[in-house]
């Protein structure tokens, strides 16, 4: 069987290079493009060590028309630039980007119609089994207050992080509530009493943490918390090739890696 033909966008990004890393880890996988954006200062050089000589590109139509998939961890302009061409293409599209508005998601699941699309605030298989047991405890302890608090480098520029509100819509699903109604944001100054239902965020940001995520639910005289630690970047980019694999010969739509590992939802 022929190798899976991947392009990578934003490769020469610590994401990208740990994409190309788990690209070049696997026996059935193969890097064709490295895609950067226009004007790049390294376009027409090497990849990285890993990348078997592809060299970096800003053409991503030739690219997606000649790949089977494209791993995208960018930014949400460009993730939508490279949805609209994975559903031209009709590839498989690994999103991997935070910070991607709701408007920009219908144009996401617009493209979902012609493409696969597997979307994540987090592809560690970790994160993942996290959001599902969150999900369940919120349903099992439905007057417990909920608070997520997350830590990242101190180079992101979102916040809350993609896999905090990943969590936050776990936990709303679980009480069959919206998040969007019951989102509190970091408080400052006199806030008053928390109000029943709400489910608060609070993010750090620091020195090299590659991510660190704590779901409390607090009850009457007990706490009960489940924490993630991410100790390197690999987790995603090893949960973005499986991704990729799962992707191929799947139907279009829009998928989260709750379907790529099975778990419930």
């Amino acid at each position: 069987m022929s190798s899976v033909r991947v392009t990578i966008a934003g490769a020469s990004g610590r994401m990208g290079q740990a994409l190309i890393r788990a690209v070049a880890e696997s026996n059935d996988l193969v890097l064709a493009y490295a895609l950067e954006r226009e004007g790049h200062p390294g376009l027409g050089s090497g990849a990285g060590v890993d990348a078997g000589g592809v060299r970096l590109t800003d053409d991503p139509l030739t690219a997606l028309a000649k790949s089977d998939v494209v791993l995208d961890f960018t930014a949400p302009a460009s993730t939508l630039v490279l949805a609209d061409l994975a559903a031209q293409a009709r590839i498989v599209h690994v999103i991997g980007t935070t910070g991607i508005s709701d408007a920009n998601l219908a144009r996401i699941r617009a493209a979902a119609r012609h493409a696969v699309i597997v979307k994540s605030g987090n592809m560690s298989l970790g994160v993942n089994l996290l959001a599902a047991l969150v999900r369940e405890a919120a349903k099992v302890l439905p007057n417990y207050d909920i608070e997520i608090v997350e830590m990242h480098h101190r180079m992101k520029v979102d916040a809350p992080s993609g896999t905090a509100l990943l969590l936050g819509e776990a936990a709303a699903e679980g009480r069959a509530v919206a998040l969007a109604e019951h989102r509190v944001p970091a408080r400052e100054g006199h806030t008053g009493a928390r109000a029943d239902g709400a489910i608060g965020f609070a993010s750090l940001r620091g020195g090299t943490v590659v991510g660190d995520h704590t779901v409390t639910l607090a009850g009457p005289h007990e706490r009960i918390e489940l924490t993630h630690r991410a100790e390197d970047r690999m987790i995603f980019a090893r949960g973005a090739v499986a991704a990729a694999r799962w992707g191929q010969g799947k139907k279009p739509g829009l998928y989260g890696m709750s379907d790529v590992l099975g778990l419930p939802v």
